[in-house]
């Protein structure tokens, strides 16, 4: 089938573009600068963005054979600025800085079908003039140089980011390009990713058998039926509560029980709080969990002779924990990627690990797992862990998961819930002066939040009704003697991350 390539310098938002492409209905492959190869079914090539100056000392260049091949390119970000270098433009360094939604003018008719848009913009770098054989189309409010293209109408450049949902007409743009600049054929479904998964998983597993990590949550459920497919009876299913879960997720082996997945509980709590004593810096606490899920998992291996440990694991996991690629900055570790230990008897498959949140919902729904399942809001595998700022302690995860327990209650019983893709509360390491029955009282600040998303690499704060948002705000404080304060997270994602640590 026709194919896109996309070759990655390490953004943040390499395999979301990959997953746009092929939500157009497009397959594409991602390769690095080194690696980049065009085959027969290429028809077109995407420069991704990446953390790089083109004047970095070991900046990644753009590979002679894809721009000899003659078929159409374009560079986002990072790409545009090498492409403008390697052409004989200048790219200016580190004065015009933009970051999030900006507003850009178009020029192009054809290729934006709109004169102006908000896009979403992450550069420090700026192209300060075009090679002599392109022309600009679009240029953001602030006169930065925001579109490009040659000529000839074979290559071209966006200093925004298409494909990331904040940028309004993005999936119209990179449409435009892959389907009339490239004419590629959309003859990709997301039923041949199940299919080529579980013919892999066959190959690899062969009839070893396989402990499944499962938690409940949209990720983990998805992996295990799929997984099921491929090795049948030889998986077995392991719900381990390390003592951080929300109230709801202590119901999670009788839900998955209802899909027809039997599962062994682990009451494993007391070894991590024992574990995670004293720690405080969120890198050492993803690290210590990652670390004792994998020791109690080998344990419950050796009862039944198990080589593969089933995670998971998603896209957005892989590439914060920067073990995407070795150009990608890490943001933090993930307690399945980068807070696993280097040591293991356990051989990992992770079918998920290429696709992103709303991908992995589209392929639940593909196996036939119910909605009430899929539309969970996402957890992370740290639990609670992650969202008690400082130490981890059994008292401050009882306050949080009351607290959380409210809010999630009251979003659902307003109808507010199914309007955000992820909700939560935060236990601060502070308190807070305050007044409770005409007396001084001390409690702890809780932080709250709410956040619209698609796939969880770019996030918006979710606009909460203020009269929901003070009902919530008073039952915590009520209901919870020893919370005192409840502040809204206003923050979105870049600059902050979704979860605190």
């Amino acid at each position: 089938m026709d194919e896109m390539l996309i070759v990655d310098y390490g953004s943040q938002y390499t395999q979301l573009l990959a997953r746009r492409i092929r939500e157009i209905g497009v397959y594409s492959r991602v390769e690095t600068p080194m690696s980049a190869t065009l085959s027969e079914n290429v028809k077109g090539v995407i420069l991704s963005g990446g953390p790089q100056s083109v004047y970095d000392s070991q900046a990644l260049k753009l590979p002679q054979n894809l721009v000899d091949s003659g078929v159409p390119i374009l560079g986002i970000c990072y790409g545009m600025q090498l492409i403008v270098h390697e052409f004989g433009g200048v790219v200016k360094k580190g004065e015009t800085f933009e970051y999030g939604l900006t507003r850009v003018n178009f020029f192009d008719d054809a290729f934006f079908k709109t004169s102006s848009s908000n896009v979403w913009m992450s550069h420090g770098d700026s192209i300060e003039r075009l090679p002599d054989a392109f022309m600009k189309i679009a240029e953001s409010e602030m006169g930065v140089i925001a579109g490009m293209r040659s000529k000839d109408g074979k290559v071209y450049g966006l200093q925004f980011h298409p494909e990331v949902s904040q940028t309004v007409g993005g999936m119209r743009i990179l449409e435009y390009f892959v389907l009339n600049l490239c004419k590629a054929k959309p003859q990709w479904k997301m039923e041949d990713y199940a299919n080529s998964k579980i013919e892999e998983m066959k190959r690899k597993i062969g009839n070893s058998k396989v402990i499944a990590a499962v938690s409940g949550g949209v990720d983990s459920t998805v992996a295990t039926v799929l997984t099921a497919k491929a090795v049948g009876k030889n998986l077995k299913c392991i719900f381990v509560n390390h003592g951080l879960l929300r109230k709801e997720d202590e119901e999670v082996p009788k839900v998955l029980s209802k899909l027809g997945i039997e599962v062994k509980v682990v009451d494993a709590s007391k070894l991590f709080f024992e574990n995670l004593e004293g720690i405080t810096d969120p890198e050492k606490k993803r690290k210590v969990i990652g670390e004792t899920f994998i020791r109690v998992f080998e344990e419950e291996a050796k009862k039944i002779n198990a080589d593969f440990l089933l995670q998971g694991t998603i896209y957005s996991d892989v590439i914060e924990s920067a073990a995407a690629s070795s150009t990608s900055a890490k943001i933090k570790s993930h307690h399945n990627v980068g807070g696993l230990p280097k040591e293991m008897n356990l051989k990992l498959v992770e079918p998920l690990r290429e696709l992103f949140k709303d991908e992995v919902r589209v392929l639940g729904s593909t196996l036939g797992i119910p909605k009430s399942v899929l539309n969970r809001h996402p957890f992370p595998g740290p639990g609670l862990a992650i969202r008690v700022m400082g130490e981890v302690k059994y008292d401050r995860v009882k306050i949080l998961k009351n607290v959380d327990e409210i809010y999630t209650s009251l979003l659902k019983e307003s109808g507010e819930y199914d309007k955000i893709w992820q909700a939560f509360s935060v236990l601060l390491d502070t308190r807070s002066v305050g007044v409770k029955g005409d007396q001084r009282a001390y409690g702890y600040v809780v932080a709250l939040r709410a956040v619209d998303s698609a796939e969880g690499m770019t996030a918006s704060w979710h606009k909460m009704p203020y009269d929901l948002l003070r009902r919530i705000s008073s039952t915590i404080t009520d209901k919870i003697s020893s919370v005192g304060r409840v502040v809204y997270d206003v923050s979105d994602k870049p600059p902050a991350t979704i979860e605190w640590e």
